[in-house]
């Protein structure tokens, strides 16, 4: 069959913070992406161009960049299209998407932490897929890199995943992303590659490994959705490869939709990527990564054909959700009244809040077209929708972003997706990889213990350190990261991903405190602070609205206790016989969005706004609660 030489698709596959996008980073300046007087003003980890990412290092999208590569023997440039893909499991839908666009992958693994579970996860991926792996070491600069076990554990990792002899043959690249060096030599450990100082060998590499497109010149048109963007001005944008034949701008082609339907349409737009950046083209041929727009409701895993011959691709599948919580609008005293309570400074703030069940579920609508690991479900309630996902990151990171939109949400708390085998229920179980000091290996022990965690793996290196990798109950890792880190003093690195079903592992009691709920609306005191910092954690600070129902803090017995939290001091016109004794009020424990979510009980909710998260009871009223308490009980 004839091939494309002048193009390569690979994609970069990776644990988190293993140091794929700094990779690309160094590939994208040595390729001439970048005029000699922007090299200065390039961030780093360009290719995270969300804000969420920035903030939380680590990629959520598959993005895609092209690099122009000129051989070092003067030949032709040839085009290297390479996807960044998301590095943490609960993103793995952006993952299966990015290979079905590519030839081949790069295994990233460090030179340090070796495979870990995300490395696992997308290998058996690529492995399913068929596609040639290129191995590179990175980091092979850190001072407690040991590069010749890391590659033994990742040959291991094959031979563990089935991979056939094709496969397991694959080359090894060692780098120092951060330096933009590669070599095909290893280098002694803890040092960067010394015979080359630029990326040279790993680009050659790539030419040589990654298989160039095959077509077939009498096939007809046949072009894959793999992503969707949005344009203000060319309206929704489809990424897709092209499999056969070519893609004109101008063309009528057969959009063949999910439901098997076919409609003729017209590319009014073709555009290709050159670095960041697309630009104009007037002609897209076999294995070309390229946008469209002109079709407004096109989806992902539909297919653009022959209108004369249109023959469907088939669709995008990925793995089941494990996780889903509830998203409702703000059922809340103080909803769309301001981060204090007592209103926004500015009455656009809240005239732009977002508060109605139509905006709530049109946002949801929108966010399953690019999301294909996501899914919106109907509840009993009109004003609430089931949303399910991967894992509980994605779906705090979803909420994030419809926070910072202007919505405001009730959030419920997360619950694991079951299903039915043989009549029997079986719930989702993770395979955790714990990287700790060994002074807190029996602390975490008895923590997996308690969430009904079975060991199967123990290491020690030798370094001071121990890892050990269990398989868990999905439920029992539902806020099992905030008293993780604290029970290892924050050193503690935890990483799981999903491994399967099995039967219910029974009832699981992760959280030992109740909690301290108001029990009327007001603003918080000082004077009440002090006399209830003694009960427990408080997370509220003097000045903060409270209401009838809102959990200020976290009780230091089993048992939830009702308490006034808006309480001031008595004055009276009679003189004190000693001064006011002053006691320090201890700060106010901090919940980010996802530790709210993980505080949760089954009776609690999060109420989120774009300027606070407060976590409150289901039911706010006192007398009803303790009338369902009550009733429980008989």
């Amino acid at each position: 069959m004839p091939t494309r030489h002048d193009i390569r698709n690979v994609a970069i596959v990776a644990h988190v913070d293993h140091g794929k996008t700094t990779i690309v980073d160094a590939m994208l300046k040595q390729a001439g992406a970048f005029a000699a007087h922007q090299l200065d003003s390039v961030d780093d980890r360009v290719m995270d161009s969300n804000d969420l990412e920035r903030e939380k290092g680590i990629t959520i999208l598959a993005k895609n960049t092209a690099v122009k590569y000129h051989p070092k023997d003067g030949g032709e440039p040839i085009t290297i299209n390479i996807i960044d893909t998301p590095g943490h499991a609960d993103f793995g839908g952006e993952v299966e998407r990015g290979l079905s666009m590519v030839d081949a992958v790069v295994l990233l693994v460090d030179a340090s932490e070796g495979p870990l579970p995300q490395t696992r996860f997308v290998l058996r991926k690529a492995l399913a897929q068929r596609l040639p792996v290129i191995l590179c070491i990175n980091k092979t600069d850190r001072p407690d890199s040991r590069i010749d076990e890391v590659v033994n554990e990742t040959y291991d990792l094959f031979l563990d995943l089935d991979a056939d002899e094709d496969q397991i043959e694959f080359p090894i690249v060692y780098a120092c992303g951060r330096d933009g060096i590669a070599s095909l030599t290893k280098p002694e450990d803890g040092t960067v590659p010394a015979d080359s100082t630029n990326l040279e060998p790993f680009f050659s590499t790539l030419l040589q490994h990654v298989p160039a497109p095959e077509y077939d010149e009498s096939a007809p048109l046949q072009a894959h959705v793999t992503n969707l963007d949005a344009d203000n001005f060319l309206g929704r944008i489809a990424l897709l490869r092209v499999e056969q034949g070519e893609l004109r701008k101008g063309q009528t082609v057969a959009w063949m939709k999910r439901d098997g339907s076919v409609q003729n349409v017209r590319i009014t737009e073709l555009m290709m990527t050159e670095a960041l950046t697309r630009k104009p083209a007037e002609v897209a041929g076999p294995g070309d990564i390229c946008a469209v727009a002109g079709i407004p409701d096109i989806m992902i895993g539909e297919t653009l054909a022959d209108p004369e011959n249109p023959v469907a691709l088939p669709l995008i599948t990925v793995d089941e959700p494990a996780i889903s919580m509830t998203i409702g609008t703000n059922t809340s005293p103080l909803v769309g009244r301001g981060g204090t309570g007592k209103g926004a400074d500015a009455k656009s703030a809240v005239k732009d809040r977002k508060v109605t069940a139509r905006q709530v579920k049109d946002r949801l609508d929108r966010e399953l077209i690019g999301n294909v690991s996501l899914r919106v479900l109907d509840t009993e309630r009109p004003d609430a929708w089931e949303v399910q996902g991967r894992g509980e990151l994605a779906l705090a990171i979803l909420v994030e972003q419809m926070r910072r939109e202007g919505f405001e949400m009730t959030i419920g708390k997360p619950q694991v997706v079951t299903k039915q085998v043989d009549g029997k229920t079986h719930e989702p179980v993770e395979r955790m990889t714990v990287d700790v000091p060994e002074e807190h290996m029996g602390a975490v022990t008895q923590l997996m213990g308690t969430r009904k965690g079975r060991m199967d793996n123990m290491s020690n290196h030798g370094s001071g350190w121990v890892r050990m990798e269990f398989v868990v109950p999905s439920r029992g890792l539902i806020g099992f990261r905030t008293e993780f880190l604290t029970n290892t003093r924050g050193t503690g690195i935890a990483h799981s991903i999903h491994e399967g079903h099995e039967p219910w592992f029974g009832e699981l009691k992760t959280r030992n405190n109740g909690s301290l709920v108001a029990d009327r609306s007001g603003a918080v005191t000082a004077f009440a602070m002090t006399n209830l910092q003694e009960r427990g954690v408080l997370f509220t600070e003097p000045g903060t609205e409270v209401y009838e129902g809102m959990i200020v803090g976290e009780n230091s017995r089993a048992d939830d206790m009702d308490v006034n939290i808006t309480k001031e001091k008595k004055l009276t016109n009679m003189r004190s016989s000693s001064a006011d004794s002053f006691e320090a009020i201890v700060p106010p424990r901090k919940l980010s969005l996802e530790q709210s979510l993980e505080f949760c009980r089954d009776d609690e909710c999060v109420e989120v706004t774009p300027e606070a998260v407060r976590i409150r009871k289901v039911v706010l009223d006192q007398k009803e609660r303790g009338r369902t308490a009550s009733r429980a009980k008989r």
